[in-house]
């Protein structure tokens, strides 16, 4: 009877390590495609060009003849407003070659359709990164010394808050807030 206890116990604690060995398996394959996939996007990203102050009414064939003299063209992307489908005035264009992102980027201050284009190196986002995260709190008040902010400490305590400028936030925190 024991080692049948002892026995079924063993299965139980073998049907415990599956699902944990799947659910590994499952995480590593994701995070491997996750990082194939952003150096694959960063090699794309290594190929291609920024074109700013494009015209309105440009289209993605005369973009691509424009750039023509640089290299072969794999993909020319004009961005447009999603909510009303107008173009935003830049375009992002892919070539087969990394090379020819040199000879796109002597082309910046040309002038196509009337109008003086910007040429750029594409750069990549790097996840997690943010170039709009600028620190901080958005909306914090500053007081009149400039010592303290909304929501910072100074010397210990919470920051009082006084005149017109707080009295909608002043009965949110009391003067003294210890933790």
């Amino acid at each position: 009877e024991l080692e049948a206890i002892k026995a079924r116990v063993q299965e139980m604690e073998e049907e415990n390590e599956r699902p944990m060995e799947l659910e590994l398996g499952a995480e590593n394959c994701l995070m491997e495609s996750s990082e194939t996939d952003f150096f694959l996007k960063m090699e794309a990203d290594q190929r291609s060009i920024y074109v700013g102050n494009v015209d309105y009414g440009s289209t993605a064939e005369e973009l691509e003849f424009h750039f023509n003299s640089c290299g072969e063209i794999k993909r020319v992307t004009i961005l447009c407003d999603k909510f009303s489908g107008h173009p935003k005035g830049y375009a992002y264009i892919e070539f087969e070659e990394k090379s020819s992102v040199k000879a796109a980027v002597e082309l910046d201050g040309s002038v196509f359709r009337g109008r003086v284009i910007k040429v750029l190196p594409k750069r990549t986002n790097m996840p997690g990164l943010s170039t709009t995260d600028r620190g901080g709190y958005r909306g914090h008040f500053q007081s009149r010394g400039g010592l303290a902010q909304w929501g910072s400490y100074y010397r210990g305590q919470q920051a009082r808050m006084r005149g017109r400028m707080y009295r909608g936030r002043q009965r949110l925190l009391p003067w003294y807030f210890p933790y």
